[in-house]
């Protein structure tokens, strides 16, 4: 039987080595190595066609989101919990087209399948390829416009957002719909709760995209809002929205 004192012990430095590995993966779980995959483009030269989506953000340029911007195959879009992810790209193996040029770009739409094409030919974005459809200048920056299709490496990033995330108060009186945007991080919000200046905090439901529910009366109460991001991060704002809100407005609170 091996007992403790007969275990080798690891010199320092090792342990400070792996120590300093295994908290880089619980930091950056998310944010994994280079992957394969194809990208397209859709909206015209000034991206007006990638406006609204299901994500919900609508205007991409007054939310901040501008035209680095993509739509996600199905295998990518999670049923909308990839909203507001954020990816590095860049062409790969297609010297023809390829532009020596990396983009990063956020999750704002669903690039749906088309199942009466194959994969290969026409079918892009139906399961299990990985596909973007990008907004046509951040294609641009990557490849050239007669290309139409080209292959890329592609990896998740951290988002960079300016200001703190932003909660707009969609809906009416016992349904809250909140649209939650600009979120910096991981980007990708899965939960959300809210608090009146009378209750405790309540669970949110996510109704499409990052649209977030609540059929509780708030009317004339202060709000707080608690998000958590794919990544298990919170950021709880508290009496982000002030009593005499109204619907249709839009508040910052805090950012990850």
């Amino acid at each position: 039987m091996r007992t403790s004192d007969t275990i080798p012990s690891l010199p320092l430095f090792s342990l400070l080595f792996i120590m300093h590995g295994v908290f880089f993966w619980s930091a950056n779980g998310i944010y994994g190595n280079w992957q394969s995959a194809h990208a397209t483009f859709y909206g015209g030269s000034d991206a007006a066609g990638t406006m609204g989506g299901a994500c919900g953000y609508g205007n991409l340029y007054s939310q901040g989101y501008g035209t680095q911007t993509a739509a996600l195959s199905t295998t990518l879009f999670n049923s909308g919990l990839s909203c507001g992810s954020c990816y590095e790209l860049r062409c790969s193996s297609d010297p023809k087209w390829c532009i020596p040029h990396t983009i990063t770009v956020t999750a704002t739409n669903f690039c749906p399948p088309n199942y009466a094409l194959a994969g290969d030919n026409g079918g892009w974005c139906n399961p299990p390829r990985m596909h973007f459809d990008l907004a046509e200048p951040a294609f641009l920056k990557i490849a050239q416009y007669q290309a139409g299709i080209v292959p890329v490496s592609f990896r998740r990033v951290p988002c960079v957002k300016k200001g703190g995330i932003r909660f707009t108060i969609n809906g009416h009186s016992y349904f809250n719909l909140v649209l939650v945007t600009n979120v910096a991080g991981a980007g990708d919000v899965h939960a959300v709760s809210i608090k009146g200046s009378t209750t405790g905090w309540m669970p949110m439901s996510r109704n499409w995209g990052q649209n977030w529910q609540s059929n509780s009366y708030l009317n004339g109460q202060s709000l707080s809002f608690k998000v958590t991001a794919s990544d298990g991060r919170t950021v709880m704002t508290y009496n982000v929205v002030p009593v005499g809100w109204q619907f249709g407005q839009t508040f910052e609170g805090g950012q990850f």
